[in-house]
């Protein structure tokens, strides 16, 4: 019987990839062809989306993008067997997009049958637990300690200090949180391992329940991912089934429940704090800090409140021990980053690479330029409250402290492109108008801030006052900056003044003024 892949990530489905599946499953029984379709993970190609995967003896054989009408001339160019045919890619692995990356944490996706747990344990999966069940809980923070895992979700805290202030904590009750509440502009990874392997980032959760002595966990996802929330279901349910979530998982001592939790639909709940109080059951405000959460979190107790891409990242740090994880990377930033390129990019997807990549070579070597074949003027990178970067800055390497000395932030890792038709003065109007619709309400620096600066946007744009509501913007970032709750409105004025600083052509600044 041949066998072939066909993901069912969601960029996937909305290229076609079902209406690909069926094509194939038909014409397949129309020529009495015995064929397997293993519906899989994303290779994050998705300008090559969908992608067909076909084994052959040599490996698995690309094809794409396929659409529904080009299935009969595949069959009748012998895909099955790796015939060549004008789609035809070559090897999966050997495609430069893939052979030059660093896949730890995405290390199955695209490979395995997301919601298989064989599969899933076939490809190392459930090993990190098994060594972590055997371990003192001290030793397996420690070993995160000593991995340098910092919170992919864009704080960048070091996980193994947030874990041991939860470890230490008394309580007879503590949490796992899983914030998969992905709404940055131009980001997918989380997704991509929800959808592509569940199973890491269950056993991650479990990992850190086991560490902590936390017995119960959630994952709380974004409500506009369904099948997220599908595959994460199928896959706990398996998992509850074989032993691996539960009483006693896998005949020892630890307890884990787990279950998903559909998030309010807000940006600020990506905040921890608003993220707990919707998790109460309360409308999603940010709360006063002190206290921690992994001091008085969920319900008040301890809790570990961790990024997808962060606890997707323990399992193989616990199989292949923290010198391995920490053996890729630069300076404090250890380990790999899952990349997302978004925007006016030729080649939209993601890359898993080792901190240390420029924003050059991803725009470029992996992006393959602009998708209008313009020049990029800027790029912005950690989301909408993420600063936007000139070209003189795409040399810069990916690091938490690189970034920080420019005045900018990593995030979650996702980086969106802009060719030199893009007004910047407009970038700057949205990002204030983003807040302004975001903000929980509760702080005023955010909720006025934002508000007013939207205005005094609006007449920078027409040319009224201009320098004097220049200076305007300027005082009320530093009132956003300085005086915020969260990083919502203390984080709005980044894309706003790297707008300003490094694009003032953008807002009517003339260069006798900018030389002043």
């Amino acid at each position: 019987m041949k066998t072939l892949y066909i993901p069912r990530d969601s960029s996937a489905l909305s290229l076609g990839a079902n209406l690909v599946a069926a094509a194939i499953a038909k014409e397949a029984e129309a020529r009495h062809i015995p064929l397997q379709i293993i519906r899989n993970g994303s290779r994050g190609m998705f300008w090559l989306e969908p992608l067909i995967e076909v084994v052959t003896p040599q490996g698995r054989m690309a094809y794409g993008p396929v659409t529904p009408n080009q299935v009969s001339a595949l069959f009748d160019a012998n895909f099955l067997d790796g015939g060549n045919h004008p789609l035809s890619l070559g090897l999966t692995e050997e495609l430069p997009w893939m052979k030059q990356q660093e896949r730890l944490t995405f290390a199955r996706v695209g490979i395995t049958d997301p919601v298989s747990l064989p599969d899933y344990i076939n490809h190392d999966g459930y090993r990190g637990l098994r060594n972590a069940i055997a371990m003192a809980r001290q030793d397996i923070v420690q070993q995160v300690t000593d991995s340098g895992l910092r919170g992919r979700g864009g704080a960048a805290f070091p996980t193994g200090i947030k874990w041991k202030t939860v470890l230490d904590a008394q309580a007879e009750q503590k949490y796992i949180v899983c914030n998969a509440d992905e709404g940055d502009s131009g980001t997918f990874s989380d997704r991509m391992i929800m959808e592509g392997d569940p199973f890491v980032l269950i056993e991650g959760m479990t990992i850190a329940g086991v560490a902590v002595g936390a017995t119960q966990g959630y994952i709380y996802v974004r409500s506009e991912y369904p099948h997220s929330i599908a595959a994460l279901n199928l896959a706990i349910k398996s998992a509850y089934e074989s032993g691996y979530l539960g009483r006693g998982i896998l005949g020892s001592e630890y307890d884990f429940y787990l279950e998903v939790r559909r998030a309010a639909g807000a940006y600020v709940c990506g905040e921890e704090t608003a993220l707990l109080e919707s998790l109460e059951g309360k409308r999603g405000l940010v709360r006063f800090k002190p206290p921690l959460p992994a001091i008085a979190g969920l319900f008040g107790k301890p809790t570990v409140i961790n990024n997808v891409i962060s606890l997707a990242s323990i399992p193989i740090i616990l199989d292949k021990g923290s010198t391995y994880y920490r053996d890729y990377g630069m300076g404090r930033s250890r380990g790999t980053l899952p990349i997302q390129l978004a925007g006016n990019i030729k080649h939209g997807g993601l890359v898993e690479k080792a901190f240390g990549v420029t924003l050059r070579e991803l725009l470029y070597d992996y992006g393959g330029g602009s998708a209008s074949g313009r020049p990029i003027k800027a790029v912005q990178v950690g989301g909408p409250l993420g600063a936007y970067l000139p070209e003189s800055q795409f040399d810069t390497p990916l690091d938490y402290e690189a970034f920080s000395k420019l005045w900018a932030v990593l995030g979650h890792g996702g980086i969106v492109a802009f060719d030199d038709t893009v007004d910047m003065a407009h970038m700057a109007r949205y990002a204030l108008e983003f807040c302004a619709i975001e903000s929980c309400g509760k702080c005023t620096p955010c909720r006025i801030g934002s508000t007013r600066g939207v205005e005094v946007m609006d007449k920078i744009i027409a040319g009224t006052d201009h320098a004097r509501q220049i200076a305007l913007v300027r005082d009320l970032s530093d009132t956003m900056l300085n005086g915020s709750l969260c990083a919502l409105g203390g984080m709005t004025p980044y894309p706003v003044l790297s707008a300003l600083n490094h694009f003032p052509e953008d807002f009517g600044i003339s260069k006798k003024e900018r030389a002043a």
